[in-house]
């Protein structure tokens, strides 16, 4: 017997193994990534009408500046960028958990800056949270933090790095011992491995990895190194050279 062209197409289909659908919450989470996605693209240009169809009335924004905005001063702020600037951002790492009527998304926002012919490249973690709406998904509340990236380090002469040697005192229990390795210097504290440091500048450190942190050599008035600050977010907590 003969078969059709529609009787073989419906074989295949028979015997063809069943595709999985996505389940509602997967579908949900790529309508929210698209709907990021559109918010992203609309920043550079200064795209209000996107921000004023997916934002909620009551928006909470949160900016890597730690300024806290409403949805009418965001729509505010929300400006083409200046000339000489080039700007995309896109969404890279993304997390969705889906729950009945609310949503939180996590992801890092892939930003690139053309800045008057140097290119900038920064990351944003962000962190939103949508709810369900007799018109479909709004975002509620968003807050974006600045991901830090270790600087470039500079290359010192080691009789600069070993002049930074010595102990540094905490407290009585608690000290630092500094001394100067291939291409920055060593640090040990009581009770702790020994980390790496390299220079940023002359008497300023960071430990790759923890560019949140640096390490500030202090000075008297004839150059000599007298203590050292560990200095985070602005904040400095001094350890006094003994020796």
């Amino acid at each position: 017997m003969r078969l059709t062209p529609v009787a073989i197409a419906l074989a295949v289909l028979l015997t063809a193994p069943a595709v999985a659908q996505p389940s509602l919450k997967e579908k949900i989470a790529g309508d929210l990534r698209r709907m990021t996605n559109e918010l992203l693209d609309a920043i550079a240009p200064g795209d209000v009408d996107v921000w004023k169809r997916y934002a909620h009335e009551r928006l909470v924004y949160v900016s890597e500046n730690n300024t806290q905005l409403t949805k009418a001063q965001f729509l505010e702020e929300l400006q083409p960028l200046p000339k000489g600037l080039i700007g995309e951002l896109e969404v890279g790492t993304w997390a969705a958990e889906v729950h009945d009527g609310v949503a939180v998304t996590t992801y890092v926002a892939d930003e690139r800056l053309d800045y008057h012919g140097q290119v900038i490249k920064s990351r944003f973690r962000m962190t939103d949270t949508w709810i369900a709406t007799e018109d479909g998904w709004r975002l509620i509340a968003s807050q974006a933090l600045a991901v830090p990236e270790d600087p470039p380090s500079i290359a010192l002469a080691r009789q600069t790095l070993c002049g930074y040697n010595g102990t540094y005192r905490l407290t009585t229990e608690i000290i630092t011992k500094v001394t100067c390795a291939n291409d920055g210097l060593s640090s040990e504290r009581t009770g702790r491995k020994a980390v790496t440091m390299k220079p940023e500048l002359r008497d300023v450190f960071f430990q790759p990895g923890q560019p949140r942190t640096r390490r500030i050599f202090v000075r008297d008035d004839k150059g000599a190194i007298v203590a050292f600050v560990d200095r985070r977010e602005g904040l400095d907590i001094r350890w006094t050279k003994t020796d």
